[in-house]
């Protein structure tokens, strides 16, 4: 029997209902904060956002950040927002100053939906107004006015004042990495020379803008010094790393970083080719230029077109945003590029011949790299006939589709866990490569190793970035290996094949370690899974009695009815993060290179037995049925090699 269908089932949503019920309309894919584009990092790039704008507008040279106790506070030094129109600004949708274009241009927030999104996405929001020795205050819980305070003196600064903590209703236990929003900060300050941000009393302040950008970001040895030009909407810097393969780019329209590309890297990939090819006068084919090259780029437009409301994939295909006599991007980024890069190259000629001798390094490796990739592609046909170590999803990272954020492979060893994985996951956005005993330990060699080991063939076929990582099918790479010694091993030897030729994925925050439970402990009431030792004292306090506890030695023990805990609404991910307190090169040397004694003294210097880590229960707490955990001297290395 169909359901009724009349008056009654129509019914309109109140502006925070809305954002509530179908919060990836606004800020696209939720997460706990383990991924650099979880939802919790956009509500707070949403804030700065307009007090970006107000800098633009020349108003406010100084942002503050804090965050405490999840409380996240954003401070500027703009106008302030007019006072009568507080409360409107952020709780009434399409209501802002951006719609008129004499008040803000070339900025981000369009759409006056930004700010409205947090309010309603946040357990408590508060906004503070000062301006004309006035200020006002209002405060909001899920969107909801509670409090509206009068307009009261003060001889303050003027500016904006936003404090809210996000809603674990609609984002569940989440975490913040101030990595992330490191990252993201450093981005604002580069893209805007002379503005000073200051995260949790650290100052962040760049003064040669995107050269800065790669100075901070670039970690391998570069062919040549950094190219840095700059002119009217367009700033560029470039140049090729000497170990890197793949491309890499930082793009941004406006400020905000453009993640997926869009017109603007397009066009400029396309000049960079045709100005190379004119100034050499010869016909290299566009992957020689472009292999191992390492771009930052930016671009002001009026008006952007984004294709999401994320921003981070430019649509717009004019300079004015409407085509109404602008000039196309296409043209605007080629007319400067061959211009500025062309009379560069004639004034630098060591850079010229450096650049030129790459270039010709990359199409040497290539023609030798032909009949291998060939063989290659071969194996990979003939293995997806008969060889089920790929069980693909439905959707991938590539497709256009608004799942495919959660897109996720996971990385397994052996028959048995991968089994398991592959029976619980979600068919339509999680897949599973089962890998065939340890990888090779590729550090030093050659891209040549990954075409000729089948392994590492196989994976780079799943992940489609044998190209470029704008193909990559998966937006999650997942390791999922056992926390014992030789699960710590194959993860080593994993990272180390993403960052000795495709490092860019992990820049990016594609790659993560999957965290399984090491304990069970139930009784027949209650079953907890435990993440940790002190998780586990935790659960055995919660839940008395003398509960039974199992120490779970490898992924394979764990049934697929189980594995839907873990790799469902509840995964737990730990991001593999770069720091920035040494070279890649040298990081990967001393870890995988051959200066084995180096590595053995500083195990050993780094040693400690820690018994409270592995705590044993006494005997009066563990039923026979129980498992008791294993310590030894490995278990500890192990964790520290993690």
């Amino acid at each position: 029997m169909s359901a009724n269908y009349n008056e009654d089932s129509i019914r309109s949503l109140e502006w925070d209902e809305h954002i509530r019920l179908r919060p990836g309309m606004y800020i696209g894919k939720l997460g706990d904060g383990s991924s650099h584009d979880d939802g919790i990092y956009v509500l707070i790039k949403e804030i700065i956002d307009n007090s970006i704008d107000e800098f633009i507008m020349g108003n406010g040279k100084t942002i503050e950040v804090s965050i405490s106790d999840k409380m996240v506070t954003v401070r500027d030094y703009g106008r302030g927002i007019p006072l009568g129109k507080v409360v409107e600004c952020v709780s009434r949708m399409n209501t802002g100053a951006k719609y008129e274009g004499k008040a803000f241009k070339k900025t981000v927030g369009l759409n006056g939906v930004g700010t409205k999104a947090v309010n309603a996405l946040a357990s408590q929001f508060t906004i503070q107004s000062i301006r004309d020795g006035k200020t006002k205050i209002a405060r909001f819980e899920k969107g909801v006015l509670a409090e509206d305070l009068p307009e009261e003196p003060n001889n303050g600064r003027r500016g904006t004042k936003v404090s809210f903590i996000p809603d674990e209703e609609i984002f569940g236990k989440y975490r913040y990495i101030n990595d992330y929003i490191e990252k993201m900060l450093w981005n604002y300050v580069f893209l805007n020379k002379g503005l000073s941000i200051h995260f949790n009393g650290n100052k962040l302040y760049s003064e040669r803008g995107l050269f800065d950008l790669l100075t901070r970001n670039i970690d391998t040895p570069m062919c040549y010094p950094i190219i840095h030009l700059q002119e009217g909407d367009l700033e560029f810097a470039f140049t090729h790393s000497a170990t890197q393969y793949s491309e890499e780019y930082f793009s941004f329209v406006n400020g905000q970083h453009t993640t997926q590309g869009g017109t603007h890297q397009n066009s400029f990939r396309e000049a960079l080719t045709k100005t190379i090819r004119d100034f050499y006068k010869r016909d290299f084919d566009s992957n020689d230029i472009k292999t191992s090259i390492i771009v930052a780029l930016s671009i002001r437009v009026n008006e952007p077109v984004f294709e999401s409301q994320t921003k981070t994939k430019l649509g717009s295909q004019y300079m004015d945003g409407n085509g109404n006599g602008g000039a196309t991007i296409r043209n605007y980024v080629a007319d400067i590029l061959k211009r500025r890069l062309d009379n560069y190259l004639h004034m630098n000629p060591e850079t010229a011949d450096a650049l030129l001798r790459k270039i010709l390094q990359s199409e040497k490796e290539r023609k030798d790299m032909a009949s291998i990739k060939k063989l290659a592609k071969e194996r990979v046909k003939k293995a997806s006939l008969h060889n089920k170590k790929l069980r693909d999803c439905r959707i991938h990272y590539s497709d256009n589709h608004e799942k495919r954020q959660d897109t996720t492979l996971f990385i397994t060893e052996g028959d048995s866990a991968s089994g398991s994985i592959t029976k619980a996951r979600d068919v339509n956005t999680q897949a599973v490569f089962s890998l065939k005993g340890k990888p090779l330990n590729c550090y030093g060699l050659t891209k040549k190793i990954v075409y000729e080991n089948e392994e590492f063939n196989l994976l780079q076929a799943a992940l489609n970035i044998e190209d470029s990582i704008e193909d990559l099918r998966y937006n999650n790479i997942v390791i999922a290996t056992d926390a014992d010694v030789d699960g710590m091993h194959i993860r080593l030897l994993l990272i180390t094949f993403f960052l000795q030729f495709f490092p860019d994925l992990v820049r990016n925050g594609h790659l993560f370690i999957l965290q399984t439970p090491l304990f069970r402990v139930r009784n027949k009431q209650q079953t907890i899974y435990c993440y940790s030792e002190n998780e586990r004292r935790a659960a055995m306090e919660e839940l008395k009695g003398k509960p039974e506890i199992t120490r779970f030695k490898g992924l394979g023990e764990i049934s697929p009815d189980e594995f839907e805990n873990f790799i469902g609404k509840g995964i737990r991910l730990d991001p593999v993060l770069l720091q920035k307190d040494g070279s890649l090169k040298e990081m990967l040397e001393f870890y995988m290179g051959k200066n084995t004694p180096d590595r053995q003294n500083f195990i050993i210097d780094n040693l400690r037995v820690d018994i409270d880590l592995v705590e044993i229960p006494e005997a009066s707490e563990i039923p026979e049925t129980s498992e008791i955990p294993e310590v030894s001297e490995k278990t500890e290395m192990a964790e520290i090699a993690k």
